[in-house]
């Protein structure tokens, strides 16, 4: 409802025009004000919309109050009442941004026409602006499964070049030449937290925040200059900690991989992170991967080294268990050989099960954390442990296979098909076919040879192409109706799978028809 203010030192003009505008408008609210200065006291509370000032009262005249109220309010409206018609009213008016004036007396018919006008005006502002609302809306909420997507995809998969280099300028926190990754583990029940922990990374503008999978929750920070690695690492963990409601901080553990120089590095870093997490009960509530501390030389030949550490992870993904056996017991054997302190090689052995469970949980396959039933006595008790850990494993995930669908791919590509006007992302997916999303991102790409998200540009990318045959309309409705809220990211996203521009595109289609 639009709201608007008659002010005038005449209580029977105020109340005459009030008559006449309830008569021909009979939705707007309407209040009176005597003066100038009630007028300018009651646009804090009241926020007209539009307001009909006469120019001459005693006090606070008109133009003055307009001044005022314009300084605190300037998208109110103005329509100046005035029995004085002369060119210096009227250009002092202009010069306030004044929208017309009506002179004492008017006709009805010419007051309809001029308030009516204005108010016009008005809804037109209001309705775009509910429309920009929505579309901000629209574009917030995009930007957050761009940003879950993209710490998903990095570090579980590759994202398509295409992709990155332009979701990363959406995003309003920018990339850096260094960053590093975190984990935040989260007790059973403390899932509503999420929104805050993300809402706090943001204010920070540290870094972007990851899907919540299972207890796990992903974060890709980036490097400040003005502070050091520790430093910033620490004070976002104890940030982090302290949104934990009391009694619960103790239930949380932040772990922290290291440095590493590009994106493409930064999977790496999450698997430090995932070595951190592997002992909880430490003094504080977050640990430092650099700070783990073994008996047994990092440097030795036997252990792995971090393209290893890669291979490894990759190799439980993608199911190989006979290649995941062998690279476990050759590290056992190259101990064994060494004749490495057998409580350290049980260690070191229980950090590689350990992994291994971690991974698949990832992928969405449950299994308990791995642990040997005692200490052990001797390498022959240790290899048979490994290996009935490693087949309880290889069962999981055996039976976590066995209960997907065999049209699952299919089903994903058809949702996808049907639904790329609208926002999906891995989640999404995820619930659709009940699988963990990053199951559904290796899946995909594995069956598929790309990343859904290139399948869904795709899908919008031939939809487009259709609706590029309509001449009656416009790029920027086309935009809306495949799925994206941003026009230039759309043509950018074009131009990129087609190599032209949306414009030039449409040009061809109607020099084709043409001939």
């Amino acid at each position: 409802m639009i709201k608007l203010l008659i002010v005038d030192d005449e209580q029977i003009e105020r109340e005459g025009m009030q008559t006449i505008l309830e008569r021909n408008f009979p939705d707007l609210l309407i209040k009176q004000a005597k003066n100038g200065k009630m007028a300018v006291e009651m646009a804090d509370d009241y926020t007209p919309d539009l307001i009909l000032m006469d120019i001459k009262m005693p006090g606070l005249n008109g133009l003055e109050a307009v001044e005022q109220i314009s300084a605190g309010h300037p998208n109110t409206k103005f329509i100046m009442v005035t029995a004085y018609d002369t060119f210096g009213y009227v250009k002092a008016a202009i010069k306030l941004g004044v929208k017309d004036y009506i002179l004492k007396p008017s006709k009805i018919s010419e007051i309809k026409t001029t308030v009516g006008k204005v108010l016009e005006q008005i809804e037109q502002e209001k309705a775009q602006q509910i429309k920009t609302k929505l579309q901000e809306a629209a574009l917030e909420k995009t930007l957050t499964l761009v940003e879950t997507d993209i710490v998903t995809q990095l570090l579980f998969d590759h994202v398509h070049e295409v992709h990155i280099d332009m979701l990363m300028e959406m995003l309003d926190i920018p990339s850096t030449n260094e960053m590093f990754a975190m984990i935040v583990l989260l007790p059973r029940g403390s899932e509503p937290n999420y929104s805050m922990i993300k809402d706090k990374v943001r204010e920070t503008k540290s870094g972007w925040v990851g899907a919540l999978y299972g207890n796990q929750l992903p974060i890709i920070v980036f490097r400040q200059p003005d502070k050091t690695f520790r430093s910033q690492a620490s004070t976002l963990a104890r940030e982090i900690l302290a949104i934990s409601k009391k009694g619960q901080a103790t239930d949380w553990f932040i772990a922290i991989g290291e440095v590493c120089s590009s994106l493409e590095q930064v999977r790496q870093s999450y698997q430090d992170a995932l070595m951190a997490t592997m002992d909880t009960k430490a003094l504080t509530n977050y640990r430092f991967y650099t700070d783990i501390h073994t008996s047994l030389d990092a440097r030795n030949s036997s252990s792995m080294d971090k393209n290893q550490q890669k291979e490894f992870a990759d190799l439980i993904r993608l199911g190989q268990w006979d290649d995941v056996y062998i690279y476990v017991m050759n590290i056992l054997q190259c101990y064994e050989k060494e004749g490495a302190n057998l409580l350290h090689t049980q260690q070191r052995m229980l950090e590689i099960l350990w992994i291994t469970s971690r991974v698949l949980n990832e992928i969405g396959v449950e299994t308990t954390t791995p642990l040997y039933s005692v200490q052990t006595t001797n390498y022959r008790q240790l290899r048979s442990e490994t290996k009935q850990l490693l087949e309880g494993m290889e069962q999981s995930y055996d039976t976590h296979c066995n209960h997907l669908e065999a049209d699952t791919i299919q089903q994903i590509k058809q949702y996808i098909m049907d639904h790329s006007h609208q926002d999906i992302s891995l989640d999404t997916l995820a619930r659709k076919v009940g699988l963990s999303p990053i199951y559904i991102s290796k899946m995909f790409k594995e069956k598929q040879g790309i990343n859904y998200i290139d399948f869904l540009t795709e899908c919008r990318m031939e939809k487009a192409k259709r609706l590029m045959n309509d001449s009656e309309k416009s790029i920027k409705e086309i935009t809306f109706e495949v799925g994206y809220h941003d026009p230039n990211y759309f043509s950018k996203v074009f131009k990129k799978m087609t190599n032209v521009s949306p414009k030039e595109y449409r040009k061809t289609l109607l020099r084709n028809k043409a001939n």
